[in-house]
């Protein structure tokens, strides 16, 4: 990080080994399913496991566990659930997600986040499939970023098409907990977005989904109402998110539930120098390790929404070094309590 960037703020990043304290002091149990299988469970768990700054010498991951299965199956013996965000970098494969499959308990949740090119975001040209490169005109196979916008309607399509087959191996073990469309800041409400939201939904074939919006306008003076309302009417679970606040890209902690299948809760922690920072890495913007009177904070809110919902998930995306997972051992403490 650079000198002009340093966060001064030694409880909120205090370092591995800080963290690594706490997260011994939580004890080595096996994850802990909260609440009943029908009504009222809560899942807690990280966005990532394969993060460079986590899977470093030391940080989560025993000695000797390097290997892409070991990581895995080490990581669900501590959780029960995981949010795949490497999908929006690049399209996953069903090969892959047959592995992730094999790899993890029955009773184990993948959330996976939909491709940027999936929520109107740009993706970088050359981390697109081959067979899609090569079906681009040759003046936007020669940009660096591409756009929905650039693509033809065939190579969209097959972006979908592509996602959609790539999920059916966690859909058939019964482990797709749902697809995260995120959709961009510049996303705000109208008609269009709105149709915009739907059209995604229904693209993804039946695939379980859940909705997180990252404009603020969507939760202004009536909007908050109008886009619940928009939700519930679609029976589409809602994402609610603990960021920073008072900023121009903060989306506000509205606590809601849209959908009686499924609530979810991203932790993103609470970096304001970082969160709008043009050109800020993730280990910058998410490098955050909640206190504990923080994560209390949620345990009524959550409690109270896990009684209206099938599951609940709760996101640790402060996904720097251990800071993540420690945070999710102690979010799921204080929830057993």
């Amino acid at each position: 990080m650079s000198a002009g960037h340093i966060f001064n703020d030694p409880e909120h990043d205090p370092g591995v080994e800080v963290a690594r304290q706490r997260a011994e002091a939580e004890g080595a149990a096996e994850p802990v399913l909260l609440g009943e299988a029908d009504k009222g469970r809560i899942r807690v768990g990280t966005a990532g496991w394969t993060d460079p700054t986590l899977t470093a010498a030391g940080v989560f991951y025993p000695p000797g566990k390097t290997s892409a299965e070991e990581r895995l199956r080490y990581y669900a013996s501590r959780f029960n659930m995981v949010e795949v965000d490497s999908s929006y970098y690049a399209l996953p494969t069903a090969s892959v997600a047959e592995l992730w499959v094999e790899r993890t308990p029955a009773d184990f949740n993948f959330n996976v986040k939909a491709h940027a090119l999936m929520t109107g975001h740009p993706s970088e040209t050359s981390r697109l499939p081959k067979a899609l490169r090569a079906a681009l005109p040759s003046e936007v196979a020669a940009k660096r970023r591409v756009y929905p916008r650039d693509l033809p309607p065939e190579v969209h399509d097959a972006v979908w098409g592509g996602f959609v087959d790539a999920m059916q191996p966690l859909a058939r073990a019964g482990k797709l907990g749902a697809v995260l469309l995120q959709f961009p800041p510049w996303l705000g409400p109208s008609d269009a977005n709105r149709d915009a939201i739907l059209e995604a939904r229904d693209r993804l074939e039946g695939l379980p989904c859940a909705i997180e919006l990252r404009n603020r306008a969507w939760f202004d003076g009536d909007g908050t109402d109008r886009t619940l309302r928009l939700l519930t009417d679609q029976d589409l679970p809602f994402v609610m998110v603990d960021e920073p606040q008072g900023l121009r890209n903060s989306v506000p902690p509205v606590i809601a539930v849209t959908s009686p299948r499924l609530a979810i809760l991203r932790m993103h922690g609470r970096r304001a120098d970082q969160w709008d920072r043009r050109g800020a890495t993730v280990a910058e913007r998410f490098r955050y390790l909640y206190d504990r009177q923080q994560l209390a904070e949620w345990v009524e809110p959550l409690t109270s929404i896990a009684g209206q919902v099938r599951e609940t998930h709760v996101v640790f995306n402060n996904c720097y070094a251990n800071y993540g997972t420690t945070n999710a051992l102690e979010m799921e403490a204080l929830l057993g309590e």
